[in-house]
């Protein structure tokens, strides 16, 4: 495709691309910096475009694809992370969440129920609960990702039945 094909192409996709840019973020000023990423950025890599394939489809991807690595972004620089000597805030007392000395029977009550699963559905669970994700349990427990993707799921089953009158 030649240089002012490629631009020409790139131009006739704007409204396009400003209506998906838009659904994205829903906001006409984010919508417009991520119309303009994406156009930068499809110019900057004219050159690895090949003929033959669809190019609004190449286009629409990296438009996709910048939103998500910003919403990474974002994500990443809104935790904190407490640089603070003797990680002094991590160590402050944490409100615990459970405004109720009922609600703080049901956890216990809760966590009974799991401790009392056999350990094939608890060690995952627990895991899962942890913060480990599907690929990190599998690995850990040598088990195939549907596995432990399954024995997760059945655990929040018998969850949800037995704790269906808290709701």
């Amino acid at each position: 495709m030649g240089n002012t094909s490629f631009q020409n192409n790139l131009m006739s996709l704007q409204s396009n691309l400003l209506n998906f840019a838009f659904m994205l973020t829903s906001n006409r000023d984010d919508a417009y910096d991520l119309l303009q990423d994406t156009t930068l950025k499809a110019l900057d890599n004219e050159a690895k475009y090949t003929e033959n394939t669809n190019f609004k489809g190449w286009v629409f991807t990296i438009m996709r694809n910048i939103f998500i690595n910003n919403y990474r972004r974002v994500a990443r620089s809104a935790t904190v992370i407490d640089q603070t000597e003797n990680l002094y805030h991590l160590n402050l007392s944490q409100d615990s969440g459970l405004e109720t000395p009922e609600g703080s029977f049901a956890a216990g009550e809760i966590t009974d129920y799991i401790n009392q699963f056999p350990e094939e559905y608890r060690v995952p669970f627990s895991m899962h609960v942890a913060g480990y994700k599907y690929n990190e349990i599998a690995e850990k427990m040598d088990l195939p990702l549907g596995t432990v993707k399954s024995r997760i799921f059945f655990a929040r089953q018998k969850l949800q039945k037995r704790f269906a009158d808290y709701r």
